[in-house]
C-alpha cells in the first residue's frame, strides 16, 4: 500500500534518480579495469598525428563496422545485455553520473530528453541506460558518427527515439537539442580544440563530456600533453590508432570561457594508467552548463 502511495505522490523521474543514486552508493570501488582486462596497450608519445597515424589501422575497418553492428543488433533484439566497442558484457556496466546528469536535465525539460551523442557508434550508450530512461515522456537520442555507421544504423538500428546524421548541422534540422554528449570521442580526433571551438560555437544548454583521457600531473608539474598510439587486441578486433591525453588546466580553460563547470567526475574504468617515461594518464568527465 505505501508504494502505491509513493507512485502516486513522487514523480517516477524522481524515483528513477533516487535508484541511481542507492544503486551507485552501494557499488564498490571495483570496477572491471575494462581497458586492462582485455589487454589494450598505450604506446609512443609522438610530434604530430600523421606521425603516429602511419603505424596504425584505424577506426574504419568493414570489419570492425561489422562487429559493432553484430553487437548492436544482439543487445537491440534481446539476445545480449550490454555492448561497448563490440565486446558483449553479461550484465550492464552502468554510467551513474552521466544517468544522473542525464534524468537531471530531463526533468528542466519537462521530463524531455533531445541530445545528441558525437562519435555514439550505433547507440551503445543510449541502449546502455535505456532502462532508466524509459519514464520520459520523450527521448529524442541523435548520433552523428562517421558515414558507414550512420548508414548501418539507418539500415538497421534507427528506431522512433534513436537517429543517425553525418553531421551535427544535419541532426540539428530535425528538432531543437539542448545537450551535446561527447563520450570517448574529442581524444580521438586529428585537431581536438578546432573541435573543441566548433562545440562551443553551436550555444548547446549543456555539454557533457565523459571518458576523456588526460595526463597526470607528476612532482606537482603540469605535464604536456601527449600523443600516443591505443593498441587494440585481437580479441576484441585488430586495430590501432592515435590517442590524445590532455593537460586538463588547457582543457577546461577554453571551453570554462562560456561555460560554467558544474561538476566533474571520474570514471568506471581504473583511473590511472602506466603511461611511458613515467607518466601516467587517467579519464574525467564534466558536466558544463552555458553561461547566461
Amino acid at each position: 500500500m505505501i508504494k502505491k502511495i509513493i507512485k502516486l505522490i513522487i514523480p517516477p523521474i524522481f524515483i528513477k534518480i533516487y535508484q541511481i543514486l542507492l544503486m551507485s552508493s552501494n557499488t564498490k570501488k571495483d570496477e572491471k579495469n575494462i581497458e586492462n582486462e582485455n589487454n589494450i596497450r598505450w604506446k609512443g608519445n609522438y610530434n604530430s598525428w600523421q606521425e603516429a597515424q602511419k603505424e596504425c589501422a584505424g577506426y574504419d575497418d568493414s570489419i570492425i563496422i561489422q562487429k559493432v553492428l553484430k553487437s548492436t543488433l544482439m543487445v537491440k533484439n534481446g539476445e545480449a545485455v550490454y555492448e561497448r566497442d563490440s565486446v558483449l558484457f553479461d550484465k550492464i556496466e552502468y554510467n551513474w553520473s552521466l544517468l544522473a546528469t542525464l534524468l537531471k536535465i530531463a526533468i528542466n525539460y519537462e521530463n524531455k530528453l533531445s541530445i545528441i551523442d558525437f562519435g555514439g557508434a550505433l547507440g551503445s550508450t543510449y541502449f546502455q541506460n535505456r532502462y532508466f530512461l524509459n519514464d520520459l515522456k520523450e527521448i529524442n537520442w541523435k548520433v552523428v558518427e562517421q558515414e558507414h555507421f550512420v548508414e548501418k544504423g539507418k539500415e538497421y538500428i534507427q528506431n522512433d527515439e534513436l537517429s543517425f546524421y553525418n553531421s551535427i548541422e544535419e541532426s540539428l534540422k530535425t528538432k531543437d537539442t539542448s545537450i551535446l554528449l561527447l563520450s570517448s570521442v574529442i581524444q580521438y580526433l586529428d585537431k581536438p580544440y578546432t573541435w573543441l571551438e566548433k562545440f562551443l560555437s553551436y550555444d548547446f544548454e549543456y555539454i557533457i563530456i565523459d571518458r576523456t583521457a588526460f595526463i597526470k600531473q607528476i612532482d606537482n608539474k603540469n605535464q604536456d600533453e601527449r600523443l600516443i598510439i591505443q593498441y587494440i587486441p585481437e580479441n576484441i578486433y585488430k586495430a590501432s590508432y592515435p590517442v590524445w591525453f590532455f593537460n586538463e588546466e588547457k582543457f577546461l580553460k577554453k571551453i570554462l570561457e562560456k561555460y560554467e563547470l558544474i561538476t566533474t567526475y571520474t570514471q568506471t574504468v581504473e583511473n590511472s594508467i602506466q603511461l611511458e617515461d613515467n607518466a601516467k594518464g587517467y579519464w574525467n568527465g564534466f558536466l558544463l552548463k552555458k553561461r547566461i
